[in-house]
C-alpha cells in the first residue's frame, strides 16, 4: 500500500476538483515548481493511486440524472452472462461483487424516471438474476 504525504493528499485534492487543473497552475498552489508536480503526479499515477482523469457533469444536467444502487442476487451457473449483459449496458455505471445475501451491486444512472424504470425491468429479465433490490440516491451527503 502506498502512503500519501501532506503534499500528494493536497495535490489529490486539487485534482479531484479539478482533473484538468494546469500543473502550473497545481505548482502555484502548492507552492512547489512545474517538475516537482509533474514528477508527483508521474509517481501517484504510476503506483496506481491516480488510475484515471474523467469529467463529472455539472448542473443543470447532472443534477436530472437518476442515481440509484441495485443489489443483485444470482444464479450461480449464469453469473458470468449476467455480468457480461450488465457491462453492456450504459446506464450501469459501476458493477461490483460482493458477498453476503446479494452477489453484485450496480450502480445505475439514468436520464429520467421512465429510463430508469426500463432499466430496473430490463435487468429484472435477465436470464440468471434470481432477486434484485434497489435504493435511489437522492443527495449527496455532506454537500
Amino acid at each position: 500500500m502506498t502512503s500519501f504525504d501532506q503534499t500528494d493528499r493536497r495535490l489529490l485534492a486539487l485534482l479531484q476538483q479539478d482533473a484538468r487543473m494546469p500543473v502550473v497552475a497545481i505548482a502555484a498552489e502548492l507552492g512547489l515548481s512545474r517538475a516537482t508536480v509533474s514528477a508527483r503526479i508521474e509517481r501517484l499515477r504510476a503506483t496506481g493511486a491516480i488510475r484515471r482523469f474523467t469529467i463529472e457533469l455539472g448542473a443543470p444536467e447532472a443534477d436530472d440524472m437518476v442515481r440509484a444502487v441495485m443489489m443483485i442476487e444470482l444464479q450461480g451457473p449464469k453469473a458470468r452472462g449476467v455480468v457480461a449483459r450488465l457491462r453492456r449496458m450504459r446506464q450501469v455505471s459501476d458493477l461490483y461483487s460482493t458477498n453476503g445475501a446479494w452477489d453484485l451491486v450496480a450502480r445505475i444512472e439514468a436520464g429520467s424516471l421512465v429510463e430508469f424504470d426500463r432499466v430496473l425491468g430490463d435487468i429484472r429479465e435477465i436470464q440468471g438474476v434470481l432477486n434484485s433490490e434497489t435504493c435511489l440516491l437522492l443527495a449527496r451527503a455532506g454537500g
